[in-house]
């Protein structure tokens, strides 16, 4: 295993230089005169008097003036201030790093779109060797052989190790880019930023006429969708797949956790972040990553996901919780799934008065916050949960739909989960039986690695602390009566 990566220095030391060109985040929602909510992940964040000024003025973007820099930092290290750097690009300062094991065709093609950049083309022991170096020859990539099949985590150590150049940049085997220029300096341009470790680009399924491909295209595993932004565990990004990284050479240290065959680009980001570093993901810049070619690898790809959840959840514990909420949240939605929507209703009544008369009282409409803030996220959290209990438990909710009295429920569960896909994606019904497969594969991996590891960490849901106890979630008042 890897050991600890480097440090990154402060955000102290680093503040946004004056005359960045900056943007505030797109989800950000001034609430008040001094309140804000947004960032990655989620927060309430008070900006009083030139603080509030300066973040409005930054709507829809600006420049940091002199004076500005510390509080741009911050706003950037919280997710809801994007910065964007101009600079020249320079391709010699990149590796680009693509380990393969015998899929030679893919490897033909994605060497001839990295024309002009240096390639280190890593065979991880592949059976047909003669084949991989004769394709890496006729490209001028350089070649390093392994004697023994380590997994991509190894191959992708070996070779980053030993580069000395700058930048890292990852690049599966089965990945294709129209313009490999183009991406890399896209990429590269938001390394101005001293802080950041990562850039990562929209890894989609390419194009094809099989259903198996047009699913693909929608719903690739490896798409982290069409909103961009720092990489937190938790927030709406939680991690990037290292199809295609690049990675600044000085907080690569020793790399992936080579102990990991899957999962290892999750670990290796979450602890980036845990030194300090920061992630990017970039939607705007996209490349493709070719589907399995049949239904078992399909299945098993899936499947293997879901299995690696439980040794992350052994390094990164409630991180891999299957979903997180606080307990009032899960509450009032259990009461509506146990067919009481009123208690679900008086639940979050009771937390919009808490945080009304608790945190927003100064408000200039305590109502309107409180509103805005317990009433919408309590509702907004209805999708995410269902989401995340079909995607982990959704062989337990069919097993469940077989019993008459636990039926309509199940099925009510298992409808809105997988129906919360295409909550951004124009409905196809030839989705349907893959998407439900693809829950199901991803679910039977969790369970599987459950057994395997003897723990249920991943198995887990994530129940976050409230300030409000039981007697005022149910409503009632310290001489023992229940509010109306």
């Amino acid at each position: 295993m890897s050991s600890d990566l480097p440090l990154a220095m402060t955000p102290v030391d680093s503040p946004i230089p004056q005359g960045t060109e900056v943007t505030l985040d797109e989800h950000a929602t001034f609430l008040d005169r001094d309140l804000v909510s947004g960032g990655s992940p989620w927060r309430l964040l008070r900006l009083t008097g030139a603080s509030r000024a300066v973040a409005g003025r930054w709507q829809g973007g600006g420049v940091v003036r002199a004076g500005e820099e510390r509080f741009a930092r911050t706003l950037v290290q919280q997710g809801l201030l994007h910065p964007h750097f101009a600079g020249t690009f320079n391709s010699g300062e990149i590796d680009v790093i693509v380990p393969v094991f015998d899929n030679v065709a893919s490897l033909r093609v994605l060497l001839g779109q990295l024309t002009g950049f240096h390639v280190t083309v890593v065979d991880d022991d592949s059976l047909n060797a003669f084949d991989v170096a004769t394709c890496a020859d006729e490209f001028g990539a350089t070649l390093l052989r392994l004697d023994r099949n380590q997994g991509p985590a190894h191959a992708r150590n070996v070779a980053g190790v030993a580069s000395t150049r700058e930048f890292l940049w990852f690049v599966d085997d089965d990945v294709s880019m129209s313009s490999a220029n183009d991406v890399a300096q896209r990429l590269h341009v938001a390394f101005a930023d001293p802080l950041l470790a990562v850039m990562a680009p929209r890894v989609c399924g390419p194009e094809g006429s099989s259903i198996r491909d047009r699913f693909e295209q929608r719903f690739s595993p490896l798409d982290m969708g069409e909103r961009g932004g720092l990489v937190v565990p938790g927030g709406p990004i939680g991690f990037v797949p290292s199809a295609c990284l690049m990675v600044r050479r000085e907080a690569f240290g020793e790399g992936f956790d080579e102990t990991l065959r899957v999962g290892e680009d999750v670990d290796f980001v979450w602890r980036l972040v845990d030194r300090g570093w920061l992630v990017r993901y970039d939607a705007d810049v996209v490349v493709k990553h070719r589907a399995r070619a049949t239904w078992r690898a399909w299945w098993l790809q899936r499947k293997g996901y879901g299995a690696s959840s439980a040794d992350l959840a052994q390094r990164h514990g409630k991180r891999l919780a299957p979903l997180r909420a606080d307990p009032w949240t899960l509450l009032a939605w259990l009461s509506v799934l146990a067919g009481q929507p009123a208690w679900g209703a008086r639940i979050v009544r009771s937390a919009r008065n808490h945080a009304r008369d608790r945190f927003f009282a100064s408000a200039d409409d305590p109502n309107r916050v409180s509103n805005e803030v317990v009433v919408r996220n309590v509702v907004r959290a209805g999708g995410p949960l269902a989401r995340g209990l079909v995607r982990t438990f959704g062989v337990v909710f069919l097993i469940a739909a077989l019993h008459p009295r636990l039926r309509t429920r199940a099925l009510s569960v298992m409808a809105f989960g997988t129906a919360w896909r295409w909550r951004h994606h124009r409905f196809h019904v030839t989705d349907l039986p893959l998407a439900i497969a693809d829950d199901l594969a991803y679910g039977v991996g969790v369970l599987e690695g459950a057994w395997a590891t003897k723990s249920l960490r991943a198995l887990t849901p994530a129940v976050t602390k409230s300030s409000m106890g039981v007697r005022e979630a149910l409503g009632i008042t310290s001489s023992g009566h229940r509010r109306d």
